[in-house]
């Protein structure tokens, strides 16, 4: 085993923040044998762990099972320190379990929900925790950063960081750098937002620093003119592009590197998404779609590298940014991979932040190509879809790499990428000259609906190992569905990765070659993570499927009778799952009459408000219900007391005050006409396809 170079490695971490600081509370991550963060021990997705290998993981087996019963989400990437597992499933609920045999140790409940109120309606829970000093870290969609106890669950502090009368909200993971534990959130793809990230004392709570990714009102203090990354960042944008709130939120990863004691953070999308309401003169829009450098003391501005220049697609630099040291024309090079969702993965210089290289991993047809020499595209005539007319651009807003964890081996050298192949039809939308956030609205990003008539293939999903100095796949898998799940890389020179099928994979890092496989009997998006417990390593992993069904099957996974679990497993485990439960029917009331006008009033207000968590025309994909097989819709007193009186707030149902009962009533007979439909089809695969098209067609992104 190399377990020593780990346990030696750990040791220098401890020395090195002996030397700074005097020690802090609580364990001290080792890096090799824990996974405290959800970059994992060095920022790459990746474990020196070797007890499990290519030779012996046909031994690998379920050691325990949790069943989790905390809200719709358990897509979240768990850590792990010194003995104990710590996950967040549904809104930031808690929990610590014992590694080696699942027992519950303690659970929080930060009660978000009850205080998220209209932020429910976009977000779907957390995606990720931190550990750092004996604490447990996460934020809320509330927008609350919370740290606790690592041995008790107690609350050690709670800073609200972002405005609760705002559309922002958090869903991503805290990131540990140094003795500051960072935090961005999401939110602007729903109302006038503008990106941050804020730093805070892990010790007390005590904000640090604050970084603005994009300019704001130059009459607010938070705007001085005198701040010359500001000053820079707003020549690239029109006078007034401010009061849209502009965007650039840092929703997802960010990589610490404590080689340079820096914090490199990727920003998303502008608000709104078309670039010709957003800053209609043009221009560049810093610091959207980029990795920016700072300093992870005093939150300084070192330097940035812009993704997508202009954004107008949704295309982000949120997804992760793996760091490595990589052999380049004969000299090593301390470098960012970097895979976002237009579709080029970027080998980007970490000291100066100036592309090294780029290429198409998936097929793209917005640029050409990246020039080396400007780091800029070379964009097609086509791909702002000139005079606003409809054009098909690959990838789609899913992206060709989405939130899901990508990883690097520094024994293979290759990065491995849950990679995505589908594409969007692009328009203006009709409101373009007279565009505002209106009240109500879920999300209007100034792109229209795809013609009617204009239906695309389904999008398609690999394991792709892509070699970052060749720049080209190494080998491929195809797999189910249009999405795939988060990736995990070990020195036992394996890959393991959930699937929408509900398999849980081990592959071979140098061939694809699969070598193992567990039915979770749920859809595995979140990335497992590996560590040592005792002597012994083990695997973890949440299943729970979020996103669209993973295949043309209706139904999906069924949120009633679905289980979401947490798994972990190691060498020689005898564990196993209870069968799984029947589908839960579909639900109907003979006597209920379908009124058309109505059901056609709902069909627009369920693409609007409902079809984000319960899939588009109902087919949810398991994390949320799919409302065709639920009691209350049946039942219109029962349907307001959900809706309108927000009766399952608790369970991470929004409350929709605001919607009137003709707009309630046309809820209700959309769901009871989408049920009828069901049932008529009686689940052939003809009829399932024609509905998963007609799915795909009302909400392609999501």
């Amino acid at each position: 085993m190399r377990l020593g170079v780990a346990v030696l490695a750990g040791a220098a971490a401890i020395a090195a923040f002996a030397a700074g600081s005097s020690p802090p509370a609580g364990a001290l991550p080792v890096p090799g044998r824990d996974w405290a963060g959800f970059g994992g021990p060095a920022e790459q997705h990746y474990s020196p762990l070797d007890q499990i290998d290519e030779g012996n993981v046909g031994r690998l087996g379920l050691v325990w099972s949790h069943d989790i019963d905390g809200g719709p989400n358990a897509a979240s990437a768990p850590v792990a320190v010194d003995g104990v597992v710590y996950f967040a499933v549904g809104y930031s609920v808690i929990h610590a379990v014992d590694a080696a045999t699942g027992k519950l140790l303690w659970r929080y409940d930060p009660q978000a929900p009850q205080r998220a109120g209209r932020k429910m309606r976009s977000a779907w829970g957390i995606r990720g925790i931190a550990y750092a000093q004996g604490r447990i870290f996460t934020g809320t969609i509330d927008g609350r950063l919370i740290a606790l106890d690592a041995k008790t669950g107690a609350l050690a502090w709670s800073v609200q960081t972002i405005d609760p009368g705002d559309a922002a909200y958090i869903t991503g993971a805290p990131w540990i750098a140094g003795n500051k534990v960072v935090i961005g959130f999401g939110g602007g793809d729903f109302g006038p937002v503008r990106g941050r990230v804020t730093a805070y004392d892990i010790a007390s709570g005590k904000e640090a620093w604050r970084f603005y990714t994009v300019p704001g009102d130059p009459a607010k203090p938070d705007h001085a003119a005198s701040d010359p990354v500001m000053a820079m960042a707003a020549k690239t944008w029109d006078k007034g592009s401010w009061r849209w709130g502009g965007g650039g939120t840092v929703w997802n990863a960010m990589a610490y590197d404590a080689k340079l004691d820096r914090i490199y953070i990727g920003t998303g999308n502008g608000t709104p998404w078309n670039r010709k309401i957003r800053s209609p003169g043009g221009g560049d829009n810093l610091f959207l779609c980029a990795i920016i450098a700072l300093d992870a003391k005093t939150g300084r501005y070192i330097w940035h590298y812009q993704v997508n220049p202009g954004e107008t697609w949704d295309y982000n630099a949120a997804m992760d940014i793996e760091l490595a040291e990589l052999d380049i024309g004969g000299r090593m090079r301390s470098v960012i991979l970097h895979a976002p969702k237009n579709g080029f993965f970027y080998v980007i210089d970490r000291l100066t932040g100036k592309l090294i290289s780029a290429e198409k991993f998936v097929p793209v047809n917005w640029a050409t190509r990246i020039d080396t020499a400007s780091g800029r595209p070379v964009e097609t005539p086509w791909a702002r879809f000139p005079g606003g007319k409809p054009v098909v651009i690959f990838p789609s807003p899913v992206g060709a790499h989405s939130a899901e964890a990508m990883a690097y081996s520094p024994r293979t050298r290759l990065a491995y990428i849950p990679a995505n192949d589908q594409a969007r039809v692009y328009l203006d939308a009709p409101d373009l000259p007279a565009w505002g956030f209106k009240p109500g609205q879920v999300i209007n990003n100034g792109i229209g609906a795809a013609p009617p008539g204009m239906v695309l293939p389904p999008g398609k999903s690999a394991l792709l190992a892509w070699d970052p100095v060749a720049q080209k796949a190494a080998w491929r898998v195809p797999q189910t569905g249009q999405r795939t799940g988060g990736i995990t890389a070990t020195g036992g020179d394996l890959i393991f990765q959930g699937q929408a099928n509900g398999q849980l994979t081990a592959f071979a890092a140098r061939t694809g070659k699969p070598l193992w496989r567990f039915d979770t009997q749920n859809g595995v998006q979140a990335q497992p993570i590996t560590y040592m417990a005792g002597n012994r390593q083990y695997l973890t992993v949440m299943a729970s499927w979020r996103a669209m069904g993973p295949s043309g099957r209706v139904p999906e996974y069924d949120y009633y009778t679905t289980r979401r679990r947490v798994l972990t497993f190691s060498l020689g485990g005898k564990a196993v799952l209870p069968p799984p439960a029947p589908v839960t029917p579909i639900a109907d009331d003979p006597a209920f009459r379908v009124d058309p006008a109505l059901a056609a009033a709902g069909k627009g207000l369920f693409a609007a408000h409902c079809a984000i968590c319960h899939g588009p025309a109902g087919n949810s994909g398991g994390a949320a219900p799919d409302l065709r097989r639920a009691g209350a819709p049946l039942n219109l007193e029962a349907f307001t007391s959900v809706l309108h009186d927000g009766l399952l707030v608790e369970r991470g149902m929004p409350r929709f005050e605001d919607l009137s009962p003709a707009e309630i009533a046309g809820l209700q007979h959309y769901i009871r006409q989408q049920a009828r439909t069901a049932l008529a089809a009686g689940g052939s695969p003809q009829a399932a396809a024609r509905i998963a098209q007609e799915a795909r067609r009302l909400h392609a992104d999501q």
